[in-house]
């Protein structure tokens, strides 16, 4: 795991909680069993509609943005599949991002894409709070236990997002079996965005393992730029978030056939400390 004197003062935050919930988690129940939406599936039917896979998140607030949202999760899960989202993220972090299990269970009851649990899973127990379709896994946070975590959730039914920062980690979750790798484009000791950070990382992808781009993706400029380093799909938070969450995701998902219908926009843009 992490050196928590490497992590910003909100991340060694949201460790501290997800580790007490770990521990209140442990024994408290039987182990669920998934039978889960294909997202690799999902991403295909994107792709052949002319949309630009991308997970949009429920997100009601977080360390990284000022306020919070406080309409019906529900609602906003559906405008984002009304937007063109492939499939959906949705906080169960309760402490630093408002998010709940029960949040997530009506979301995934209330619409047909996958459904991704987006926490910070460090220990076996807390695969057990909630059903979804995939699940979340932070190879900085759970450092050598990531191969075992892995198992532990596929042995469940869900599919595994696994999140890297840098090529080492990278490594460590080829090596323990993912095949899809998210790469989070905001440092975790600095809390700066940076889309090079993917561009740096996605090389040494085989082709055979789902990329998807995450944080900093704000614009259709974004999105292009992140599809020609080699993301398969995008997952976005707060851009979304911010206004009309169907407008928000119409105007992302439709990045490139927009972009091949004005070839005068502009490709240019400059996300460091885009807070996304």
């Amino acid at each position: 795991m992490d050196d928590p004197d490497e992590l910003a003062p909100a991340v060694r935050s949201i460790l501290v909680a997800a580790r007490d919930r770990a521990d209140a988690a442990a024994g408290a129940g039987e182990a669920v069993s998934v039978s889960p939406r294909d997202l690799s599936a999902a991403f295909d039917r994107a792709e052949a509609d002319g949309r630009v896979p991308v997970i949009a998140e429920v997100k009601p607030t977080s360390p990284t943005t000022e306020g919070s949202r406080e309409d019906d999760p529900v609602a906003l899960a559906e405008g984002m599949v009304a937007g063109g989202a492939a499939a959906l993220s949705v906080l169960t972090e309760p402490e630093h991002f408002g998010g709940s299990v029960d949040t997530l269970e009506r979301v995934r009851e209330a619409v047909d894409v996958p459904v991704l649990r987006k926490d910070f899973v460090v220990d076996e127990a807390q695969l057990d709070a909630v059903e979804s379709d995939v699940v979340l896994l932070i190879a900085r946070f759970v450092g050598d236990d990531l191969p075992d975590l892995l198992a532990a959730a596929r042995d469940r039914g869900f599919q595994v997002l696994v999140e890297v920062h840098d090529r080492e980690e990278l490594e460590c979750a080829l090596d323990a079996g993912a095949t899809t790798i998210g790469v989070n484009n905001r440092d975790l000791a600095e809390l700066v965005v940076d889309l090079g950070t993917f561009e740096s990382v996605a090389p040494r992808v085989p082709d055979d393992v789902t990329l998807i781009a995450e944080s900093g993706i704000g614009s259709p400029a974004d999105v292009r730029r992140m599809r020609a380093a080699g993301a398969d799909a995008l997952l976005v938070g707060s851009a979304i978030m911010d206004g009309d969450v169907e407008a928000n995701t119409r105007e992302l998902v439709r990045a490139e056939t927009d972009e091949d219908a004005d070839p005068t926009l502009d490709d240019t843009t400059d996300t460091t400390e885009t807070p996304t």
